[in-house]
């Protein structure tokens, strides 16, 4: 029977539930009362259930009919997206924005943009991922993101549109308890090469590349944050990004590890890229999305009139 139902049928239930009575229904419908009337007779024969309690003054629900309203409500809510991603789509406006994020990626001005971008897009439908290391390009690369805010290291691939986004500063850090915060002097790359190293790996490839270590003693983690577990606890010391750490810093819980003679090899930096796949070009909002980042990373530039996105 639910071939038989109407969007404008569960209109009419939910506008006389608002206002409590046919005839107010069919002024704010612009419709006769018996109009309104005959609808609902119509979907109570349909449906098999009776949704009003004619007996009083005023219509009441039944039991069945304010169970059925909410689900009128849910209804009425969805055809309203499906319309609203229909005209967006018109518009140039993507059915859905997939985003992916490797874990060092910055997430403040990342939260306030994805805010601002459900303010300008209010129906576009955003799905949001945090992968370990190079788990993003992976998603980008298998068609689940459309947009990806990664590292692509040792270099861009070929087939990958890449905008530098942000630099992300990683700085050496170790527990107050450490061995090497309780040197006295800077450490040197022989005092390190003694203790644990914690490696932020890529799940997919835990053998592969590696980049930054020292030594043989790692242990390696997926998760950033269960690696600033093992950190603070003393369990060894890391590279971090320096506004995740910078609270713990603060309040004494790590310091800086001063290091003596550091390689050339050692980085200090690594880039973050806004990516997605040069075969599929980003959408209007995808490219509003990176506007709204890059002024928010101090980077202003206008993405609409940029080749290949």
């Amino acid at each position: 029977m639910i071939g038989s139902l109407t969007l404008d049928q569960l209109r009419v239930l939910v506008t006389i539930a608002e206002l409590g009575s046919f005839s107010a229904a069919g002024r704010r419908l612009k419709r006769a009362q018996s109009a309104i009337s005959q609808t609902v007779a119509t979907l109570e024969g349909v449906q098999g259930v009776t949704l009003f309690d004619r007996s009083g003054h005023r219509p009441r629900l039944t039991d069945v009919g304010r169970a059925l309203v909410v689900q009128a409500r849910f209804i009425l809510a969805s055809a309203s997206r499906f319309e609203a991603v229909a005209a967006g789509a018109r518009e140039g406006i993507e059915p859905e924005l997939a985003v992916a994020i490797d874990p060092l990626v910055p997430t403040a001005p990342l939260i306030e943009s994805l805010r601002a971008l459900r303010d300008a897009f209010p129906h576009l439908p955003v799905s949001f991922s945090t992968e370990g290391l190079r788990g993003a390009e992976r998603r980008l690369r298998r068609g689940e993101a459309a947009l990806a805010f990664c590292l692509l290291l040792p270099s861009v691939p070929e087939d990958i549109v890449a905008l530098p986004l942000v630099e992300a500063r990683l700085i050496p850090v170790v527990a107050p308890t450490h061995t090497l915060a309780q040197l006295g002097r800077a450490a040197t790359w022989a005092d390190i090469e003694e203790h644990i190293q914690l490696v932020l790996s890529d799940p997919a490839t835990p053998d592969g590349a590696s980049y930054g270590i020292i030594g043989t003693r790692v242990w390696r983690f997926v998760d950033l944050g269960r690696r600033l577990d093992f950190l603070l606890a003393g369990l060894g010391w890391c590279r971090m990004p320096e506004d995740l750490v910078a609270p713990f810093l603060k309040n004494g819980r790590l310091v800086t590890l001063r290091v003596d003679e550091e390689p050339s090899a050692s980085t200090g930096t690594l880039t973050v890229y806004a990516a997605h796949m040069r075969a599929r070009p980003l959408g209007r909002a995808g490219r509003w999305l990176l506007d709204d980042l890059r002024t928010r990373f101090g980077m202003p530039v206008s993405l609409n009139g940029l080749q290949g996105w």
